[in-house]
C-alpha cells in the first residue's frame, strides 16, 4: 500500500487527487495550511468511501513546518512513496504594480514549497530505490500570461526544477514529472466572469474548461507503475499533449 502526500489538498485539484489515490487503496496525507474545514471534508469523503487518510496542517513554504509535516506523516503511515506538490497561489496584477511582498509570497508558495518537500521526501525514496514526485505547474509557466508575470515565472521555475531533479534522481529509481494545467474549474479561477470563461473555452481544443478530475487522473497515471519509464516530462493539460 503506497503512502501518498499531497500538499494543498483541502480543495480543488489537490482534494480530487487525494480522493482518487484513496480509491486506489493508498494511504493519503491531506495537507492544508488555512483551509481546515475543507481538509476535514476531504478526509470525511475519503473515509466514507472506505479509504484511509489523515489531515496535517503545515505551511510547506516554511522549512520547519514542511519538516514537521513529513515527520508526522511518517509516524502515521511510514515513509512517503508518492509526493504531489500541489500547494500554490495565484494573483492577477499589472507587472508595474507587483510589490516585493507579492513576488516573495508567490515564489515562496509556488517554488520554495516544492524545493522543501522534494528535499524532505528524497532521503527515504533514495534509500528504497523507488519513488514518485509529481509537481503541479501551469500552462502559464510554458506560455506566459499577461498580468500574471510573477505567477508565470514561478510556474516556469517549477518546470525547470522538475527537469533537473528528474535527471539527478533517475538512477535511484525515482521519477519526477510535472503537470501544467490550463484553466481548471477550481476556486482559484472563480474570479473569471462568464464572458472570459466562454473565451477561454473557445481557445481550448476540446471546447471546455478542465475539471479537477482531469488533472488528478494525469497525476494518478504518473504515480503508477505503468509510467515507470516516464520522467523529465510535463503534461500540458490545455492542449492535451505530453511534452518530453
Amino acid at each position: 500500500m503506497k503512502n501518498v502526500l499531497i500538499t494543498g489538498s483541502a480543495r480543488g485539484i489537490g482534494a480530487q487527487t487525494a480522493k482518487l489515490f484513496a480509491a486506489e487503496g493508498c494511504n493519503v496525507i491531506v495537507n492544508y495550511n488555512t483551509s481546515e474545514k475543507e481538509a476535514a471534508e476531504t478526509c470525511r469523503e475519503i473515509r466514507l468511501g472506505g479509504g484511509n487518510s489523515v489531515m496535517i496542517q503545515a505551511d510547506v513554504s516554511k522549512r520547519s513546518e514542511a519538516k514537521r509535516l513529513f515527520a508526522e506523516a511518517k509516524k502515521e503511515f511510514g515513509p512517503v512513496d508518492v509526493l504531489v506538490n500541489n500547494a500554490g497561489v495565484a494573483q492577477i496584477k499589472l507587472f508595474t504594480d507587483i510589490t516585493d511582498d507579492d513576488y516573495d509570497r508567490m515564489f515562496d508558495c509556488n517554488v520554495r514549497s516544492v524545493f522543501n518537500c522534494c528535499q524532505l521526501a528524497l532521503p527515504d525514496m533514495i534509500h528504497k530505490k523507488q519513488g514518485r514526485i509529481i509537481n503541479v505547474s501551469s500552462m502559464w509557466g510554458i506560455t506566459g500570461a499577461s498580468c500574471e508575470v510573477h505567477y508565470s515565472a514561478s510556474k516556469a521555475a517549477v518546470i525547470g526544477l522538475t527537469k533537473a531533479l528528474a535527471r539527478e534522481v533517475a538512477p535511484s529509481g525515482i521519477t519526477v514529472n510535472a503537470v501544467a494545467p490550463g484553466v481548471i474549474d477550481t476556486p482559484m479561477n472563480s474570479g473569471f466572469d462568464k464572458e472570459t470563461l466562454e473565451a477561454l473555452k473557445e481557445e481550448t481544443p476540446v471546447g471546455r474548461i478542465g475539471t479537477p478530475e482531469d488533472v488528478a487522473r494525469a497525476i494518478l497515471f504518473l504515480a503508477d507503475e505503468k509510467s515507470s519509464f516516464i520522467t523529465v516530462s510535463y503534461t500540458h493539460l490545455r492542449a492535451h499533449e505530453t511534452l518530453m
